[in-house]
């Protein structure tokens, strides 16, 4: 028995949250958030079992596949994820900051997973497309080394998904930076 997230991102409100309550049938779960996003989208993320997000996500995406834009599954998430969505984490000691966006919010979750397991880094803030048409991005923190290696993997994960769209890393970041972007 494992913990596990999944996510399904619907391109409706109405499928989103009919999505949400399939999922709530399907397996027993906990929903971590059900909202509507950008431009009008709908996300559900859930937690539970690895056996129940699965079983969760996989009846959603069956139920109007022509309705998911992009979903997950997550055995095991760094523990980093959750106060990452919330934005919960302050930048402490900074040697570089790297950026990773996408066209969307799972392949963020997704792409910011496999970066935080990647290297010794801090994930700031996941932002879930909300004021961005739909767009997500990631923000995290570390050595220069550790940074760059968190976001090329973060980039082959969104790029082997097909919804990279840009990313940087940023050595010694002003300190003004941080009071315009957090």
């Amino acid at each position: 028995m494992s913990k596990a997230i999944g996510m399904v991102e619907f391109v409706t409100v109405s499928a989103g949250m009919t999505g949400a309550d399939t999922m709530l049938k399907t397996a027993e779960i906990d929903i971590i958030e059900s909202a509507t996003v950008c431009p009008g989208k709908y996300i559900v993320i859930i937690s539970g079992e690895l056996s129940a997000v699965k079983a969760s996500v996989d009846t959603a995406k069956a139920k109007e596949p022509q309705k998911v834009i992009d979903s997950f599954v997550l055995g095991n998430p760094h523990e980093s994820i959750f106060p990452a969505i919330y934005g919960a984490t302050p930048p402490e000691g900074v040697e570089a900051l790297g950026i990773l966006e996408s066209f969307s919010a799972a392949t963020a979750i997704v792409a910011a997973d496999a970066a935080a397991k990647t290297a010794l880094v801090d994930l700031l803030e996941l932002r879930l497309a909300r004021g961005m048409c739909g767009k997500s991005y990631l923000l995290l923190t570390g050595s220069v080394s550790a940074v760059t290696a968190a976001i090329e993997r973060a980039e082959a994960e969104a790029s082997d998904r097909g919804m990279f769209l840009d990313s940087s890393v940023i050595p010694r970041p002003d300190s003004k930076l941080w009071q315009s972007i957090l």
